[in-house]
């Protein structure tokens, strides 16, 4: 679940690169953000430098704008990491970035949807659980897919709150509470 800060701060980077005229692809921006969060998560120091009070935030973005100069960052984007940072909700990161990526599959016209399976789909499996997820819903599905051998055969796809399970785990369970007949 997203934080409500999170979110806030998502929206309001989805506004920017969203609106009519913006010179940022929002794909770029979710790419340019994914790209930011490796390097935090890739340098303990760095992480530990910006998230401690004792380093002055200009400090913190001159050192991360030399860091991330070579990824050639939006301006837009750079300027939403300043403000993160000015703010101290770097430690947010991650979720602002998980909730940018939902926010901007939601302008875009997007479903998300999460698809467990006993065991890895085929492409053509993957492609025909898209179409019928995306009729489904009635929006493009943006599917992300998972194994768990728990479910025997089959598959349980969430779209939102709504589970669709079509898992042998799952018959099996309808049938055992199923009341019998006499």
């Amino acid at each position: 679940m997203l934080s409500v800060v999170a979110t806030r701060y998502a929206k309001a980077l989805v506004d920017v690169v969203a609106a009519p005229g913006s010179l940022v692809d929002p794909s770029a921006a979710l790419a340019q953000l994914r790209s930011i969060e490796e390097v935090f998560a890739g340098s303990l120091d760095l992480r530990n430098a910006l998230l401690s009070p004792a380093v002055s935030p200009s400090r913190k973005r001159a050192v991360v704008a030399s860091i991330l100069s070579p990824l050639g960052l939006h301006k837009q984007v750079l300027n939403f990491l300043y403000v993160v940072i000015d703010h101290r909700r770097v430690h947010e990161f991650s979720s602002i970035a998980e909730a940018f990526e939902a926010l901007l599959d939601e302008r875009l016209g997007y479903v998300r949807a999460e698809v467990a399976s006993a065991r890895d789909l085929t492409g053509t499996q993957t492609a025909a659980l898209e179409a019928e997820i995306s009729r489904v819903a009635g929006k493009k599905a943006k599917l992300k897919f998972s194994t768990d051998p728990a479910l025997v055969a089959g598959v349980v796809a969430r779209i939102g709150s709504t589970v669709y399970d079509g898992s042998v785990r799952g018959q099996l369970d309808r049938l055992r509470t199923k009341p019998a007949r006499a």
